[in-house]
């Protein structure tokens, strides 16, 4: 049975290019090993799995809306009429949890550039 520093000693042996295609496919061997260990680790773990929550469960707050039917072609913008009333314009609201001590609640409307 050959060591290691026999299959070195027969590499160096051998031509450039030939020492450059067993380094890469070495280092690709490896890399798909730590890969693949990483993967199932991770499968196994549960890390990719969705959890069973939404937006309002945490923010501490109940949902507004709750879906009925196969009405479900407009659910874009039913979140901000929900709120805003049927002909109000939709706008995005950030509250501050350090500054949210004033009881005033100021919308403006946003707009986001592209």
């Amino acid at each position: 049975m050959k060591t290691i520093f026999d299959h070195i000693e027969r590499v160096k042996e051998k031509p450039h290019h030939i020492r450059k295609q067993i380094a890469f496919g070495g280092a690709a061997a490896l890399t798909a090993v730590i890969a693949l260990v990483w993967l199932v680790s991770s499968l196994g773990t549960g890390a990719f799995a969705l959890k069973d929550t939404s937006f309002a469960q945490s923010t501490g707050e109940e949902g507004t809306f709750t879906a009925t039917g196969d009405n479900k072609e407009q659910l874009a913008g039913v979140g901000a009429s929900a709120r805003s009333g049927r002909g109000a314009p939709a706008y995005i609201e950030i509250i501050d949890a350090a500054s949210s001590t004033s009881g005033q609640k100021k919308t403006e409307q946003t707009t986001i550039p592209f």
